[in-house]
């Protein structure tokens, strides 16, 4: 599914920056009194958007005005949506498990990951655990945000959470390899008083 939303954003985006640069570059001829399309309304620099005529033509429309500013606050909000679904990281709904019988079974990625977040946060000094499933069904990644006490040692942390939490997963849902992006954090807290 990501990847059909992926090529259709990109397919739209692709065409929204060919219609601009169209319709920017003829605009542009236009007003250089370069030669223009024999179609296009306008043909050279003191021609306008709108004509007089063509501006006064709905004004004592009482319909006019308010259906114009909806359609362009639709589009804005439209716009703004598109903007924010592109910082939005898709997560791995689910995992293709081999299961020996040549038959594929499917593991849900929710369950994938709450598994390695009670793995991850049961080590010695670590306080918090989040993962984060990405990638391909068939080839996950994960991310790992850990959030670390004081006393952790950032490399044994790092260490028995490939060995462990990881290996243990990657050995349960029968996969070949499980790239990750671990980033750790530590637990703001008060320096202690030496005497």
């Amino acid at each position: 599914m990501t990847v059909v939303l992926r090529r259709v954003n990109r397919a739209l985006l692709g065409l929204a920056g060919l219609l601009l640069v169209v319709v920017g570059g003829a605009v542009l001829a236009a007003a250089l009194d370069l030669s223009v399309p024999s179609w296009w309304p306008w043909s050279g620099s003191s021609d306008v958007l709108l004509s007089t005529a063509a501006r006064q033509r709905w004004r004592n429309e009482g319909w006019w005005w308010p259906v114009v500013i909806a359609i362009l606050g639709l589009i804005v909000l439209l716009a703004l949506w598109w903007l924010l679904v592109q910082f939005r990281r898709a997560r791995l709904a689910e995992v293709l498990v081999d299961s020996g019988d040549g038959e594929e079974a499917v593991l849900r990625g929710r369950a994938l990951e709450g598994v390695l977040e009670a793995d991850a946060g049961a080590q010695e000094g670590v306080a918090r655990a989040k993962v984060s499933l990405t990638g391909r069904r068939g080839a996950p990644r994960t991310r790992v945000a850990l959030l670390l006490e004081p006393y952790a040692s950032p490399g044994d942390t790092l260490t028995t959470l490939s060995t462990e939490a990881l290996a243990h997963a990657r050995t349960s849902a029968g996969l070949a390899a499980l790239p990750t992006e671990a980033r750790l954090r530590a637990v703001k807290h008060r320096a202690r008083r030496v005497s």
